[in-house]
């Protein structure tokens, strides 16, 4: 009977394989899947050692978590070259910014992820399982992006948070995922807060995924990301009136670098 169910279960992988070869809507999909299955247990598994070793939801807890995420690079064949990770040694803390491509941009964050580093992300996200679960013991500030008034209060508690605990808060200022090869405008909430703060801007950008991954044309394969951690922007000084500028400073940066990370020109 034990038998039987092995050569089922061997056929079963033998066919998967064989289709995963031959379409790559199924080679997606596999993928995909498998991911998101590796993130629910992952973060199942977890969550008790947080608890156990930190008794709750802390930043500090982001260390057990980045170590965790650090091994799915090796089951999906993707490598990282990372440059410039001395740019996060400023002293105090500071708004980190990056490009936002993903779902699988998890496992670029905690590739680099400094210590003591808070993450902002969307109100969804705690009802996301297990994944909600382990980001909300991790210290994720989570927002309400569809209460412009509520995002903007949890913005400024962020702010006396920064200043009172010396955190490093990360944000994704395009908003959303943008798996185009390019940037999508940026919103101001993380440069209005690094200015009320006072504290420095750090560009972070990621190549392009689009030569492995892009879920239009059903792709996902091994790849390589570049990473750049650029040196901070100062904000000492400036005002509100300063913001738009800001905004637009890092934005320019930002595209091209991202161009010359992926190899296009600007």
């Amino acid at each position: 009977m034990e038998l039987g169910w092995l050569l089922w279960g061997a056929a079963v992988l033998l066919l998967l394989h064989v289709l995963m070869e031959l379409s790559p809507s199924v080679n997606f999909a596999v993928r995909i899947g498998f991911y998101c299955l590796l993130c629910l247990i992952s973060s199942a598994l977890t969550a008790p050692l947080c608890l156990l070793v930190n008794g709750g939801r802390t930043v500090k807890n982001m260390k057990i978590i980045k170590t965790a995420v650090k091994t799915f690079k090796y089951l999906f064949g993707l490598r990282f070259e990372v440059k410039g990770l001395e740019n996060f040694n400023v002293d105090g803390p500071a708004i980190i910014v990056s490009n936002h491509q993903s779902i699988l941009d998890m496992m670029g964050l905690m590739e680099i992820l400094p210590d003591n580093c808070a993450q902002v992300a969307k109100k969804e996200l705690m009802y996301a399982g297990t994944v909600g679960l382990i980001i909300y013991l991790g210290g994720v500030i989570f927002i309400n992006r569809k209460s412009t008034s509520s995002a903007k209060m949890v913005m400024s508690e962020v702010a006396k948070t920064m200043a009172s605990d010396k955190v490093k808060v990360w944000v994704y200022p395009e908003g959303t995922r943008n798996c185009t090869g390019d940037l999508l405008p940026f919103k101001k909430g993380a440069f209005h807060l690094a200015i009320q703060a006072q504290v420095p801007v750090i560009p972070v950008v990621y190549s392009s995924f689009t030569t492995f991954y892009n879920p239009k044309k059903k792709l996902f394969t091994s790849g390589k990301i570049k990473v750049e951690v650029l040196p901070p922007i100062e904000t000492k000084g400036l005002t509100p009136d300063d913001v738009t500028d800001l905004t637009d400073r890092c934005f320019c940066t930002m595209r091209k670098t991202l161009f010359r990370l992926s190899g296009r020109p600007s």
